[in-house]
């Protein structure tokens, strides 16, 4: 199975599921669903964002989104994600587990959300290989 490239899998806010970035465009992206493969043209106006762009908060640092990804991986196997339909608590639950010292004050409920229904679009639609980004080397790790 191929791996996925977390820079090309966009969230757009306000449309549901994931979309893969297809090309540029004169007046914004053309990007195509994960799950009903139809293509879009979202506007420069949309608030577009690629997945390896984002960042969890813990009490320590900034974890990207491709680590934690990896790491739900780790503790479910080959199970999906909590619904984002499951309780506060269950959700709550879960990332303890993944990520026992997200930040309570700025990882909220709704961003779980978010994110297991991202792991469980990945997983569905896409795979849970991801290419590693080349990036230069800080000197900070």
């Amino acid at each position: 199975m191929e791996k996925t490239n977390l820079q090309k899998i966009l969230s757009v806010s306000g449309q549901p599921g994931l979309f893969r970035f297809i090309a540029q465009a004169n007046a914004g992206v053309i990007a195509e669903s994960l799950s009903s493969k139809t293509r879009s043209m979202f506007g420069m106006s949309a608030k577009i964002t690629s997945l390896s762009d984002i960042s969890i908060y813990t009490e320590s640092e900034e974890v990207s989104l491709t680590a934690v990804l990896e790491k739900m991986k780790e503790v479910l196997g080959d199970s999906y994600a909590p619904e984002s339909k499951s309780s506060p608590e269950e959700l709550k639950k879960f990332f303890e587990k993944v990520l026992p010292d997200y930040d309570r004050d700025r990882f909220y409920v709704s961003h779980m959300k978010k994110v297991t229904d991202w792991y469980n679009n990945l997983k569905k639609y896409a795979s849970l290989e991801f290419e590693k980004e080349e990036k230069e080397e800080k000197g900070t790790e």
